[in-house]
């Protein structure tokens, strides 16, 4: 079938194998030329189809020679329907991956069930032994709860105070006022269940009980701060509440992997165009705006350039891992940058639809959440027919 993007609100319909394939193999490439990292050599990736956890499974395969197994929930394709983009994401790096002669297996499951856990655990036994590195980077808005059953959905609202300010629709262009309303207390539990650290602990937890965590083995989780304008309807809203509470489990994980001289970390990472932040209010304006001052400064990092340089200069130095004053290791350090955040600040109060073609990186934007799905990438004939019914060979499938 011919591919073409089709789009409802904040999500893209389709996704182009082909097209996911040059994704994966731009950021190998990426990793490759920015040489060795000696790194982990045998990881766990939880969320490992997208974003992040897809850049920190490429860093570690190809940066670090190491054997990855990866859990994600993807949609498998069917006749004459495409596969969501993680599964085409999963499927190429499997497939450069076995060229590279490199281990590679994926779970496709909940990772918030027992099930899939226990699925990992076996695989891990019985392939690797042990694991060095764990990454959590799960981002799904709903959590099925292993024990209580109850299903638990996150919502992006402030605290206190209804929220007023400007977004963008970055289909149309259009800058208008958003408002949003407070949240409830139920509303907070209900995020933080989804979005906060309970699942990173029960999954070390069944981890470190089953011995497959390796003597000083690190587990690192992925969040965000962001800047002031932002402040309210993230850090200091819903969100931010799980987030804090992402924080705080790292410390109690490294208590628990102290007896094999483990530590958790939180990594707070750059603000990025990805499915998840493309729903939020106000980001997709800030992101705009401030991708157009990093990219004049040099400073603009993707996904990949970003995870690349967490593992190169923050993770595996010779000199120890630097922290905040909170405990965070921070690699938004360029974003957070004092004159790039003041810039953003002033660009911000005379933002309109008339100029911020001007002042934003608006077809950046586009871009980037095009390339999500696989589209937008030099040398796929997009015009040609593409094989939808394409499969992850070896794919172990948990179902509920």
């Amino acid at each position: 079938m011919i591919i073409e993007p089709r789009m409802r609100g904040f999500i893209c319909l389709t996704s182009h194998p082909k097209g996911c394939e040059q994704s994966v193999i731009n950021q190998i490439n990426y990793v490759k030329s920015k040489g060795a990292i000696d790194g982990p050599k045998k990881v766990l990736v939880i969320g490992a189809s997208t974003g992040f956890g897809l850049a920190s499974r490429i860093t570690s395969a190809f940066g670090s020679n190491a054997a990855t197994i990866g859990v994600f929930f993807e949609k498998a394709p069917a006749a004459g329907k495409t596969a969501s983009p993680g599964y085409y994401n999963s499927l190429a790096f499997h497939t450069q991956a076995e060229k590279a002669g490199l281990y590679a297996k994926s779970i496709n499951g909940d990772a918030f069930s027992n099930e899939v856990k226990k699925q990992t655990i076996d695989l891990i036994k019985a392939d690797l032994g042990q694991v060095d590195l764990v990454i959590y980077s799960l981002a799904s808005p709903v959590r099925q709860h292993p024990v209580t059953g109850v299903l638990h959905r996150s919502v992006l609202k402030p605290i206190g105070d209804t929220f007023s300010d400007k977004t963008v629709d970055f289909h149309t262009g259009i800058v208008s006022e958003v408002t949003i309303t407070p949240c409830s207390d139920e509303d907070i539990a209900n995020t933080v269940q989804v979005m906060g650290g309970e699942d990173w602990k029960m999954w070390t937890d069944a981890l470190l009980n089953a011995g497959v965590l390796a003597e000083g083995a690190m587990t690192v989780a992925y969040s965000y701060i962001g800047p002031d304008v932002t402040e309210p309807v993230y850090r200091k809203g819903t969100i931010g509440m799980a987030k804090e509470h992402l924080e705080a489990t790292a410390f109690e994980i490294t208590e628990d992997l102290a007896k094999i001289g483990g530590k958790a970390f939180v990594s707070v990472n750059k603000a990025l165009v990805t499915q998840a932040s493309s729903a939020i209010p106000v980001i997709p304006l800030y992101i705009s705006l401030l991708y157009k001052i990093m990219k004049a400064k040099g400073s603009h990092e993707g996904c990949i350039e970003q995870i690349q340089r967490l593992y190169s200069e923050r993770l595996y130095t010779n000199g120890g891992i630097p922290v905040d004053e909170k405990g965070r290791i921070r690699i938004d350090d360029w974003e957070m940058d004092e004159a790039v955040q003041k810039e953003v600040a002033e660009l911000w109060k005379g933002a309109t639809t008339e100029n911020l073609p001007t002042i934003g990186d608006l077809n950046g934007y586009k871009s980037d959440f095009l390339n999500l799905f696989g589209f937008g990438f030099e040398g796929v004939d997009y015009a040609a027919e593409a094989n939808e019914m394409v499969e992850i060979p070896g794919l172990i499938t948990v179902e509920k």
